[in-house]
């Protein structure tokens, strides 16, 4: 599992850069992926969202406007840099009242920082492969849901077979490469492939959220099967 202190570290030196780097590695597939991922939520309307391991705030900024503005979005993340990003954008975003609903907070997927039942949806967005222990971090967005309150986890998995061989070429030579021109750190981009190599496929997921109590676990594959939605309830 990875180092907390480790991907700390790293995300906070990646932050200034790290939007820029995504739309780049992902060849704008990172716009495509939110849609869905608000589009899953908006079928179940809630009146509150956690988005957990916000990073920058773009899946939070993509709540909101897809989710309209009776609904309270709260992104929290553990690397305060990152942090400092999505809230210049909120800043920027304001000077039209544009993400009034959105606030973010610091925090740790391993300990949140929030009462029990506080929230109808949670959503994490490539985060959760990221986290030093899984389980934990399941255990703790499922106890901050309300009874019937919805999980949404937006991670890479494990492409087609076809495809698969393609796409790690991509991610071991080439997207280290294009992430150092853009951020200096190509180091960070060595740790997204062996971490996307290392996760599990949609039915392991699946598994996983099972094992920690949520129920109607469904997965959706995208792009080939880079990419994968799993929804679950409490």
């Amino acid at each position: 599992m990875p180092d907390p202190a480790a991907i700390n570290a790293m995300f906070a030196r990646v932050a200034r850069r790290y939007d820029r780097a995504n739309h780049l590695l992902s060849g704008g597939m990172d716009v495509w992926w939110r849609h869905r991922l608000v589009a899953a939520v908006r079928r179940h309307p809630p009146r509150d969202v956690l988005d957990l391991a916000t990073g920058s705030g773009d899946v939070a900024f993509a709540l909101s406007r897809g989710l309209g503005p009776g609904v309270a979005i709260t992104g929290m993340d553990f690397c305060q840099p990152m942090l400092d990003e999505a809230v210049a954008k909120k800043n920027a975003g304001n000077q039209h009242s544009r993400y009034a609903a959105v606030s973010f907070r610091h925090g740790d997927g391993l300990a949140l920082p929030l009462a029990d039942e506080t929230f109808d949806a949670v959503t994490i967005s490539f985060g959760l492969r990221n986290m030093a222990d899984r389980a934990r971090a399941l255990a703790e967005m499922r106890r901050v849901l309300r009874p019937g309150g919805k999980l949404f986890v937006l991670e890479f998995s494990q492409p087609n077979a076809w495809f698969r061989p393609l796409y790690y070429f991509y991610l071991e030579h080439l997207s280290p490469r294009l992430a150092g021109l853009i951020t200096g750190e190509p180091s960070a981009y060595d740790y997204l492939c062996s971490s996307i190599q290392q996760f599990p496929d949609r039915s392991g997921l699946a598994a996983e959220l099972a094992a920690a109590g949520f129920a109607s676990v469904t997965a959706h594959g995208m792009t080939f099967g880079v990419v994968a939605l799993h929804e679950a309830t409490k």
